[in-house]
């Protein structure tokens, strides 16, 4: 985060928008996933949006991992509250990952309408807002194989997206070579400056 404040960005790290359920109406938590992820991303930019500290109209959303999951579903299903996304080593597709992920517990075969929903690869026909897509080229963790943002960066440019997809040789699911760690911050921050930057005179945008 303190690179993008030195660079002139407000920055909110780490908001909390938390999932529930209602076991007493058997609702699984993720069975509204999208619609709580979206209601607590829209109680974050109003607040930093009432503070004073973000234009509205020029907020980045990103995030690692769960994060770049979450984050891709924001860009796909509120595109109105943001204007781009950068996800890192993210899982897309939760197809791939049928045995269950995170807090959800049930297979594919027993929840198959809520992995489609959760999956942004099963929405890329509507993400039509800038997208940057990281990952390491030899991720070994479970879920987060670069096949998933491999597929997720050509079923996006095959609908007509705006992504970008840089993968990172010798890393793993979490950046450490210098070389590798320059390069993100590298690309993070053209992506960035090319799709938020203030025009002179004016305040900067702000990184969900």
């Amino acid at each position: 985060p303190l690179v993008w404040l030195a660079r002139g960005y407000a920055v909110l790290d780490g908001p909390s928008l938390p999932i529930i359920g209602d076991a007493a109406n058997g609702i699984e938590p993720n069975d509204t996933y999208v619609t709580q992820l979206v209601a607590g991303a829209k109680a974050a930019v109003e607040e930093a949006t009432r503070l004073g500290v973000c234009d509205p109209a020029r907020v980045a959303v990103g995030g690692h991992s769960y994060g770049a999951f979450m984050a891709s579903n924001l860009l796909a299903h509120a595109p109105e509250l943001f204007a781009c996304a950068v996800a890192r080593s993210g899982a897309y597709n939760r197809t791939l990952t049928p045995f269950g992920f995170q807090s959800e517990e049930r297979t594919l075969w027993e929840a198959p309408e809520t992995y489609t929903a959760m999956s942004p690869f099963m929405h890329a026909n509507i993400i039509k807002k800038p997208i940057l897509l990281i990952h390491g080229e030899e991720d070994t963790n479970s879920g987060t194989n670069v096949i998933q943002s491999e597929r997720f960066f050509a079923a996006l440019k095959g609908n007509g997206a705006d992504a970008r997809l840089v993968l990172l040789p010798h890393e793993s699911h979490s950046t450490r070579g210098l070389e590798s760690v320059l390069h993100v911050l590298a690309e993070t921050s053209d992506f960035l400056d090319k799709h938020l930057r203030a025009p002179e005179g004016t305040a900067h945008a702000s990184k969900l």
